[in-house]
């Protein structure tokens, strides 16, 4: 069994479906102090960096346990957006994707003993369409406060379908996690059977 560095719902449904056994722990680490450090560094690598940080955190209170840490990463147009802190700029995010094209950069990483073992970062792209201000207050009476806790304003496995025109890259990076890599990792630790 593994431990998953993370309170996220869709994380946990991925895993839940793919059949993982799995112990879910938050990880306590200040995100937006390893963001800030890596301010000038690729989408990519600070997601990376934060699963990484987020595994790592939970690993000296767990010897031997393998922890797979994952985080989220939105960019658009060059800005790069965390989770809305209230209502009213997640309606301001929302205006702001309006149109255009919003970079999602999901990563995972396994550590076992303070060692990073694997880690992993996929990107998918999902054009955003026109919204309204009538659906931007539509949508947000039906999906607040659920969408708080997720980066981006959505949830694509519920009504955050609704904000995009076309979505380009798989299903599970667009969730949060890029599992395919996460369960070839998994089988390669001897995690799951071959």
């Amino acid at each position: 069994m593994i431990i998953l560095a993370s309170q996220s719902a869709s994380r946990r449904a991925m895993l839940d479906a793919a059949g993982i056994g799995f112990q879910a722990m938050p990880a306590h680490i200040d995100e937006r102090a390893i963001e800030a450090q890596l301010a000038d560094h690729a989408t990519a690598d600070v997601a990376l960096a934060l699963a990484k940080a987020k595994a790592s955190a939970l690993s000296g209170s767990h010897p031997g346990q393998l922890i797979l840490g994952s985080d989220s990463l939105v960019v658009v147009e060059g800005r790069r957006f965390d989770k809305p802190a209230n209502r009213g700029q997640a309606a301001e995010h929302l205006r702001f994707f309006a149109g255009k094209t919003m970079q999602l950069h999901s990563a995972a990483a396994l550590v076992r003993d303070d060692a990073v073992l694997w880690d992993h970062a996929a990107m998918a792209s999902l054009v955003v369409r026109d919204l309204s201000e009538g659906f931007i207050a539509d949508y947000l009476d039906a999906e607040w406060p659920a969408v708080s806790q997720c980066v981006g304003v959505f949830r694509i496995e519920a009504m955050g379908v609704q904000l995009f025109e076309r979505i380009e890259g798989d299903q599970f990076t667009v969730l949060g996690m890029p599992l395919i890599p996460v369960l070839s990792a998994l089988r390669d630790f001897g995690e799951l059977a071959a």
